[in-house]
């Protein structure tokens, strides 16, 4: 069975500098800690996997210090999960309010994936609140309840890049790699999917657009939408989108990719500088 993997922020909505950003900033003020994010430094700050992390990347001994924070490990660990949870519910807040509609072609994509009998899941480093959140926004509420699966960050010990949340998902559906599509939008992701063996198409965002792909099988501005036409800015597949939308046979063309070494794929450069290219 076809099996197909959605990351969450940035994927299946643009969530990062209007979800997740403004919800860490209000959770820094509500506990009177000496930090706000700019989007400039959150932008550096998504190179951290998961949201306590980067959390955690704060605690320098002089933020700790301004902050009047505990120095003990154990009791630091419990004051970032407690800022977390917060975050999470202010997060959250924010989409349920609709606040963060879906990325273009993502509800159009997941109904056609479920009307030809593909099997849905979603892997991500942010909580599952969070997740379940986006998801039941993003596919719509009836489309998220036949998802096989939602895996979330405390669901493994490693956050992206390290390759755990695929392995983890790809072992508990019982999916073959070679069956299984990975859609993504961040060096981090395409790096766990790749290390885990898995094809990958990129979704470029603001905060992604710049970072390298190498072995993304395509890179394109979105999915594409009546209306909102998508821009392919690298590929090394077969697929080559028509009238502006990336459609489900654009990606089960990307399928047999995956049995060939991504390094040895040719590209040429595409007009902007990325590069397009057909499997060799």
């Amino acid at each position: 069975m076809t099996t197909l993997i959605f990351d969450c922020d940035g994927v299946l909505a643009d969530t990062e500098r209007h979800g997740h950003l403004p919800a860490f900033n209000q959770t820094f003020r509500e506990f009177g800690l000496p930090v706000q994010w700019s989007e400039e430094e959150y932008g550096v700050k998504l190179r951290i996997g998961g949201g306590k992390e980067r959390m955690a990347s704060l605690l320098t001994q002089d933020f700790i210090a301004r902050a009047g924070l505990p120095r003990d490990e154990q009791q630091l660990a419990s004051e970032v999960a407690r800022w977390h949870r917060r975050k999470t519910e202010l997060y959250t807040q924010r989409v349920l309010a609709g606040e963060l509609p879906p990325r273009p072609g993502i509800r159009r994509i997941i109904e056609e994936a479920l009307e030809a009998g593909w099997r849905l899941a979603v892997a991500s480093t942010s909580a599952r609140e969070s997740v379940e959140a986006v998801l039941k926004v993003a596919a719509g509420e009836e489309n998220a309840s036949r998802f096989a699966g939602v895996f979330a960050g405390d669901d493994v010990p490693r956050k992206k890049p390290a390759p755990d949340i695929y392995l983890l998902a790809v072992a508990h559906l019982g999916a073959l790699p070679t069956e299984t599509l990975v859609i993504e939008d961040s060096q981090n992701g395409l790096e766990a999917a790749t290390a885990a063996a898995l094809a990958c198409v990129v979704t470029v965002n603001g905060y992604t657009e710049q970072e390298r792909f190498d072995t993304a099988l395509m890179v394109v501005s979105h999915l594409g939408d009546p209306g909102d036409p998508l821009r392919v800015l690298e590929t090394r597949s077969p697929a080559r989108p028509m009238g502006g939308v990336l459609c489900l046979e654009d990606l089960a063309a990307c399928l047999p990719a995956a049995q060939l070494p991504a390094v040895q794929r040719a590209a040429v450069p595409l007009a902007g500088g990325r590069k397009a290219g057909g499997i060799g």
